[in-house]
């Protein structure tokens, strides 16, 4: 049902710390006009959990406003099942075409207990859902065994594999063939992971360097390994940038210098500052002074 490039925007403010409508449109639609094939919005990487409910259903709007046929994903990030579902049938009133659900963070659910509420939140919005498993940051596997329970579940329809086991992606494909879009969800994992099945990549570097991803995915898509390498290769550093605690502020600031945006986050995020802001500075224009060209995809 869902393949291709999926942004994980970054959401945009003033210095007035509002949402900054302007900005925020213009960054989703410079993914749409690099070809990226959905949006999602208020993931980690669009600071969540900083978010009033109210904010996040603008800026699902806004995306909405951009993106054409595209498919534009309202995350559902909650810490308690009631709020979950709520956010997800305020998301599906607002016109989501789906969700990217995730357990109730920060609580570290057994498994019985992720089912159930995932269940319950992909019930109440009545919209396709994928699943985002990220046990390295959030403390809950969304294992194999559950994914066998929730296949039974016809309006879950993708995964947004981000364990950082490559293995994992094999693994799913051996036991469930083809029944769940697996989506990358690893920066510096993604063209391994569409090496070995994976049919989409929720991406973060793309907000900075929209062109270079979808030109990866397109001609890993194709078979053409080798032309896609040497431009992974090149992304590499950048992509690194995804795999921190600052990942949000990192990304800003690649967006700053890619695409003249700003990098001002919602507190207690601050923007990068000193001696970290510089080493970040310098990946980012060590990887602008060589910038590929690339063949046409």
């Amino acid at each position: 049902m869902w393949n291709g490039v999926f942004p994980a925007a970054t959401t945009k403010f003033t210095e007035a710390d509002e949402l900054d409508t302007a900005e925020n449109e213009r960054c989703f639609a410079l993914q749409v006009e690099a070809g990226c094939d959905g949006i999602i919005v208020c993931g980690s990487l669009g600071e969540a959990m900083a978010l009033e409910p109210a904010e996040k259903i603008n800026l699902l709007r806004i995306a909405k406003s951009v993106s054409g046929s595209r498919p534009v994903l309202m995350t559902v990030c909650e810490s308690s099942t009631k709020r979950a579902v709520e956010s997800a049938k305020a998301a599906a009133a607002a016109g989501a075409d789906g969700l990217m659900v995730l357990p109730g963070v920060p609580y570290k659910s057994a498994p019985h207990e992720t089912l159930t509420h995932l269940n319950a939140v992909v019930s109440a919005a009545g919209l396709p859902a994928m699943i985002y498993n990220n046990p390295v940051a959030y403390g809950v596997d969304v294992t194999l065994d559950i994914f066998e329970e929730l296949a039974e579940h016809e309006l879950v329809v993708a995964m947004k594999e981000s364990t950082d086991d490559i293995r994992r992606v094999t693994e799913v494909i051996n036991k469930f063939g083809d029944r769940f879009d697996i989506f990358t969800g690893v920066d510096n994992l993604a063209l391994e992971s569409l090496m070995v099945g994976a049919v989409g990549w929720v991406a973060g570097l793309v907000v900075a360097f929209p062109k270079e991803t979808v030109a990866i995915y397109k001609l890993a898509r194709e078979g053409r390994y080798q032309e896609a390498l040497e431009i992974y290769r090149w992304f590499r550093p950048l992509l690194d940038l995804d795999v921190s605690t600052n990942l949000v502020q990192n990304i800003k600031l690649a967006e700053v210098h890619a695409c003249g945006s700003n990098d001002r986050c919602r507190a207690p995020r601050l923007p990068l500052s000193g001696t970290e802001r510089a080493r970040v500075e310098n990946v980012i224009s060590k990887a602008l002074e060589v910038r590929p060209s690339f063949p046409s995809v």
